[in-house]
């Protein structure tokens, strides 16, 4: 069974610390220009894992560089024919290929109104690179595997990196320098494979829930799971499944957290304890020790991450875990049914 998946999970050490070293420019100059023209917001446009990344892309420039931003819908700017006023914006395509031409046409018409426009992208050659003024490349090489691992995390360093520059912040520099340490201990925590999946084989359905700049994770990681081992996952903020959606929990439906003890939030302690009180399976990617005890699966991450930067290394045991479940499937990860990696919509 092939093992593309898992070593390009493996890789993310290396292409993020490229990405650090060899990016840092690009990063800077879309800086220097988003700080010349004082955006009243931020556009992000993407689509699949990359919305995910758009995801924490709204609580690295919400938080960090106190922005306003919102998703975009794309149909306007294909289907409808009707372009809001984005010219005091910057705008983000965020695309591995850097393909879709949904992606292409929002940025297409963000610099057509004088907005910034920045381009993530894999491919600094594409046409989502061609139509932006500037190009924060992955550098992260080419990726085998469908299901996208190694370019996701570096799309979430590309924003990281962006947002420090912004700020032009030396101490944000210096915590993105140790973000490929913090992957690397937290892949040593599970050289033997994630645990598990084996007594989940079988299951139909599955909860993931975070919160804050870890929705992000929570996304990615149900993601993961519906591609590679096509099992209905569900994610939310725990405040939002708390809201309605936890009227699905009950005895045999696992959930899985994630939840890193950079940041305290009450509602997703209500939903650990509601899963042991109603007796649903727990999955726990945390690096908290209480919590990693109390979990009928646990994922462990390396401490000290920074909160800002946590989901680059919270979703590396979900990865290792959607592709573990696969093979106990008996699937196989790198190329899911019915899945090409370059899709197109419009």
């Amino acid at each position: 069974m092939s093992q593309v998946f898992e070593q390009e999970v493996r890789e993310q050490p290396e292409v993020l610390a490229r990405l650090l070293e060899r990016g840092r420019g690009a990063a800077q100059d879309a800086a220097e220009a988003i700080r010349a023209h004082a955006p009243s917001f931020a556009l992000i446009a993407a689509r699949g894992t990359s919305d995910n990344a758009a995801r924490y892309g709204q609580y690295v420039l919400g938080i960090r560089n106190r922005l306003a931003v919102a998703s975009s819908a794309p149909s306007l700017f294909t289907h409808y024919d009707v372009a809001p006023g984005i010219q005091s914006a910057v705008v983000i395509g965020i695309s591995q290929s850097g393909q879709s031409p949904d992606v292409v046409a929002v940025v297409r018409e963000g610099r057509r109104q004088g907005a910034v426009t920045v381009a993530v992208t894999n491919d600094p050659a594409s046409p989502l690179a061609e139509v932006a003024a500037f190009v924060l490349p992955l550098l992260a090489g080419q990726e085998r595997a469908v299901a996208a691992t190694k370019t996701y995390t570096a799309q979430l360093m590309a924003l990281a990196m962006l947002s420090a520059a912004i700020e032009n912040d030396p101490a944000g520099w210096e915590e993105l320098a140790a973000v490929p340490d913090h992957i690397t201990a937290t892949l040593g925590l599970h050289a033997a494979g994630p645990q598990g999946t084996d007594s989940l084989r079988d299951l139909k359905r599955l909860l993931v829930v975070g919160r804050g700049y870890n929705l992000s994770t929570a996304f990615e990681v149900a993601l993961k799971v519906k591609e590679t081992c096509y099992v209905m996952a569900d994610p939310y903020s725990s405040a939002d499944f708390l809201h309605g959606p936890v009227a699905l929990l009950e005895e045999g439906l696992p959930v899985l957290v994630v939840a890193p003890t950079s940041r305290s939030f009450e509602d997703l302690d209500a939903v650990v304890r509601l899963a042991h009180e109603r007796h649903a399976p727990l999955i726990a990617i945390s690096d908290s020790p209480a919590l990693l005890q109390s979990a009928d699966v646990s994922l462990p991450l390396a401490a000290g991450v920074p909160e800002w930067l946590s989901p680059l290394v919270a979703v590396v045991p979900g990865q290792l875990w959607a592709c573990d479940l696969a093979r106990a499937r008996g699937l196989t990860p790198d190329a899911p049914r019915g899945l090409n990696k370059v899709t197109l919509t419009r």
